[in-house]
């Protein structure tokens, strides 16, 4: 039996999304962002002052990387980290003013690299091919791995 990449689901979504995230890091960088610290800004716009805790759930990564992430930006004076007034063990998330302000700008550029995705489909097929995905990555967060 032979393996041929170019029919491996698994091989061609991890193609796409490293060539997405060179697309997205690219369009960000007009604002130093990365596309960690967008996709955090994305879930803070959204509902500002999540915990840590929320904040790496949500976007499915481990504690310590949501914690570099968010020391990061801190330090770009993105974020503030505050005790949680309920849990002296957690602490939540907040926007500064800055980060309010890339909202549209580092939105508009995160739409303008999504659909780098898809542009190669026609309106149909995008539309079957964005809910095949969407099927994928919930079946896979379902499936318990070998």
């Amino acid at each position: 039996m032979t393996f041929d990449k170019t029919r491996s689901p698994g091989m061609l979504a991890s193609e796409i999304a490293r060539l997405y995230a060179a697309a997205l890091q690219r369009a960000l960088s007009p604002w130093r962002l990365s596309p960690a610290q967008f996709q955090a800004l994305a879930e803070l716009w959204i509902e500002d002052g999540l915990t840590q805790r929320q904040l790496a759930k949500r976007l499915g990564v481990e504690q310590a990387t949501m914690a570099n992430t968010l020391a990061r930006m801190e330090r770009d004076d993105l974020v503030a980290r505050k005790p949680h007034p309920d849990d002296g063990r957690s602490q939540q998330v907040w926007l500064t003013d800055a980060a309010r302000g890339l909202r549209v700008s580092a939105t508009k550029a995160a739409v303008e690299a999504d659909e780098l995705v898809a542009a190669g489909l026609p309106p149909a097929e995008r539309e079957l091919f964005l809910s095949m995905l969407g099927r994928l990555a919930s079946h896979l967060r379902l499936a318990k791995t070998p």
